[in-house]
């Protein structure tokens, strides 16, 4: 299997001068996902996790609704690429067929190919009631999640989605180049261990763009943490889906941008 860090030369320029040496960088490759046969989607990614790659893309893309209707996965390493070719049952693959899209999905993009704005703009499923959290308990969870990105720290080149449980703390981190990707392997490994997204929350690196919400509400996750902005788009659409939008999350605090019901209220009031 293809490694997911590299080691590359390069020459780094210092006001003290120049040295040659070397960098070690996150791996790109193209993984395809096939369906009984049939090419549905190729993302450029990091070859690692991909059978939660597998599972946690297609369950957000609407695929399929549970693990168990993905009767067979195998994974296909070759030149070119890694093919993720997966047999779905009879009811789940007639319903693919009915709905056939292309879709080529490059870092940094989530929407090429898609062919309507309907498709696009799908709107999310509701999440409902949902844990309570203190910020304390979101501060500590951003703080246990930079030392758990070990793919960044070797890189610095990658986003990362984490997933937070009350009383357990971070049960799972996955990174990427591509930040839909990480959020999908996160998906992935969620429900390859049959833990519900409802009893927790999912802390992200990466900005929040209206897929990353949506990918969220199909994964039944009722608050986002992540550590950058939001789009407008991306805050309108948590609030239909009833997702608890927390985002500029930094060492001195965070914002809060939909449903603050989720996050207590006597000891967050000093947040903007």
């Amino acid at each position: 299997m293809v490694l997911p860090v590299a080691s590359v030369a390069r020459s780094a320029w210092r006001p003290q001068g120049a040295t040659d040496g070397e960098r070690l960088v996150p791996e790109e490759c193209a993984v395809a996902f096939t369906y009984n046969g049939r090419s549905y989607a190729v993302m450029m990614a990091t070859p690692q996790d991909l059978e939660d790659f597998a599972l946690g893309f297609s369950l957000t893309e609407g695929i399929v609704s549970s693990p168990e209707e993905i009767r067979h996965l195998e994974i296909i390493e070759a030149d070119i690429g890694i093919e993720l070719r997966m047999w779905l049952s009879k009811p789940v693959a007639a319903a693919l067929n009915d709905r056939r899209r292309q879709l080529a999905g490059p870092a940094g993009c989530g929407l090429c190919g898609i062919e309507s704005l309907t498709e696009a703009l799908r709107p999310p499923p509701r999440v409902r009631d949902g844990q309570i959290f203190t910020p304390s308990e979101i501060m500590r969870a951003l703080e246990a999640f930079a030392p758990r990105q070990e793919l960044n720290r070797q890189t610095r080149a990658v986003d990362a989605a984490a997933f937070w449980e009350p009383g357990a703390g971070l049960i799972a981190v996955r990174e990427d180049i591509g930040r839909h990707n990480a959020l999908d392997k996160l998906g992935g490994a969620l429900a390859g261990e049959c833990i519900s997204g409802q009893i927790g929350m999912v802390l992200l690196t990466s900005r929040v763009s209206v897929e990353m919400v949506q990918k969220a509400a199909v994964m039944n996750v009722p608050v986002i943490i992540a550590v950058s902005t939001p789009t407008a788009l991306a805050v309108r659409t948590a609030a239909n889906a009833g997702i608890t939008l927390v985002a500029v999350a930094r060492s001195d605090g965070f914002e809060i941008f939909t449903h603050p019901r989720r996050i207590t209220q006597e000891t967050a009031a000093h947040v903007a």
